[in-house]
C-alpha cells in the first residue's frame, strides 16, 4: 500500500486545510503490520477521485487508525490507453485488475469470446464489488485515486457491432493478435484502444470482427504470453 486511500464515509471532521479521517479493517491492519506505523508518523494519503497528500497519525488502537490529513496534489495523469479484456479465469482478473489500474489505466471493458467459460461470469469474483475493491488495492500500489470505469459485456457480437465502432472512433485501436500481417507493438503516443484475448487468444472469427469493427491486429512477437504478462508488457510498450 504505497498510498493510503479514504473516502468521504472515513471523515471524521473536515475545515479548510485538515482533514480528519479514520481507517480499519485491511488498511489499519497493513498500516500497523506492515508499514508499522503508529502516532507521530506520516503516511502518504489520498482522497477517493480527489487530491493526494501527506497524513499526520495522531491516534492508533486495536481496531483503527486516525490520521490528520492534508492534500495537496493532484492525482497523476491517467494512461492513454483503454483496455478491452476478454475475461480470464476470476482469480487472474485479480491480478490482471491490479496491474492495468497501477499503470492509470481509467477504461477497462471486460468481454466475452468463445475461449471464455461462461462460468466465469458467475464467480463471485466478478461482481462490482470485487472488481471495485481490486481497482482500490490498484490505485494505491500506483499511487493513484481515480477510479477507472470498468464495464462488463456478456455478448461478443453485441459488443463488437453495435457498441466498439463508436468507442474507438477518432481512436487508434489493436487487438493483440500474433499473426503474419500484425503490426509490432511499440508507442501510440496518443489515446488507442487496446483489446487483449484470453488464454489461448481470440479466433479468427473474433480477430476478423474487430478488423471490421477498425482495429488493426498487434504483436508482441512468436512468443505466447499469459494474459496477466502480456498485459502489463502491452501497456507499457504502447504507452512509452
Amino acid at each position: 500500500m504505497n498510498l493510503a486511500l479514504f473516502q468521504n464515509e472515513n471523515i471524521l471532521s473536515q475545515s479548510d486545510e485538515r482533514i480528519r479521517v479514520c481507517l480499519k479493517n485491511r488498511q489499519h491492519e497493513h498500516i500497523v503490520k506492515i508499514q508499522k506505523l503508529g502516532p507521530g508518523r506520516e503516511i502518504q494519503i489520498g482522497l477517493l477521485n480527489g487530491n493526494m497528500g501527506r497524513g499526520l497519525i495522531v491516534e492508533q488502537d486495536q481496531d483503527s487508525t486516525t490520521i490528520e490529513v492534508s492534500l495537496s496534489s493532484e492525482p497523476p495523469a491517467a494512461n492513454p490507453i483503454k483496455l478491452i479484456l476478454a475475461l480470464p479465469r476470476p482469480l487472474m482478473l485479480k491480478r490482471v485488475l491490479q496491474s492495468a489500474v497501477s499503470m492509470g489505466v481509467k477504461e477497462i471493458h471486460l468481454i466475452h469470446s468463445n475461449k471464455v467459460e461462461k462460468s466465469y461470469w458467475q464467480s463471485p469474483q466478478i461482481s462490482d464489488e470485487e472488481i471495485f475493491q481490486q481497482a482500490l488495492l490498484g490505485l494505491e500500489q500506483g499511487v493513484d485515486t481515480v477510479l477507472p470505469k470498468i464495464s462488463k459485456h456478456l455478448r461478443f457480437r453485441p459488443f463488437v457491432e453495435d457498441q466498439l465502432p463508436e468507442l474507438i472512433e477518432n481512436h487508434k485501436a489493436y487487438v493483440a493478435h500474433p499473426s503474419a500481417n500484425a503490426k509490432s507493438a511499440k508507442a501510440c503516443q496518443q489515446d488507442c484502444y487496446l483489446a487483449v484475448g484470453p488464454e489461448g487468444g481470440f479466433t479468427d472469427y473474433e480477430v476478423e470482427k474487430f478488423e471490421q469493427a477498425g482495429m488493426q491486429t498487434l504483436s508482441l512477437g512468436p512468443r505466447i504470453l499469459r494474459v496477466e504478462t502480456a498485459v502489463p508488457v502491452l501497456l507499457a510498450k504502447l504507452a512509452n
